[in-house]
């Protein structure tokens, strides 16, 4: 079965639900879980050069607090359940990237993730990051879908 397993959290409900899905194979399975949280690169949009300094070092400081926190998530629920886990943050401006390459090069053998089930003309203009994955990697990807009151996906 498999034995170290990524997790990708972005601090969504969805991703919670994965976390959680996660923990639980990594349970039944023996795995160890690594969690990921990919930090979005900084990108200026200012009038004067005064504005950068100060904006660019307030928005870091947060990404990287939210990204403690999210993977503070993912440490506890390991942590509650008695599954060896680690987390890394990185700053990549293509999330999908990162969670592919932190997958090689922690020799993850699974990759867990969320997918907020867009379709049609949103998917296209928001893009997909699980999408991507699935189509760049050469590692198994298990989608964790939102699921709708009925339990199945929404539209179905």
């Amino acid at each position: 079965m498999f034995k170290h397993l990524l997790v990708p959290t972005d601090g969504s409900a969805l991703s919670e639900a994965a976390i959680q899905m996660t923990i639980k194979l990594a349970v039944e399975s023996g795995a160890r879980i690594t969690g990921l949280h990919v930090i979005p690169e900084f990108h200026v949009l200012a009038y004067g050069t005064e504005m950068i300094a100060d904006n660019e070092d307030r928005i870091i400081q947060t990404a990287r607090q939210r990204a403690d926190d999210y993977l503070g998530i993912v440490k506890k629920a390991a942590a509650q359940a008695g599954v060896e886990c680690n987390t890394v943050s990185t700053s990549r401006a293509h999330p999908y990237e990162a969670i592919i390459s932190v997958a090689a090069e922690q020799n993850c053998d699974l990759i867990v993730m969320a997918s907020h089930g867009r379709s049609g003309m949103r998917a296209l203009l928001l893009g997909s990051e699980t999408q991507k994955v699935l189509t760049h990697t050469r590692i198994p990807v298990l989608v964790v879908r939102q699921s709708t009151p009925t339990g199945l996906p929404p539209g179905k």
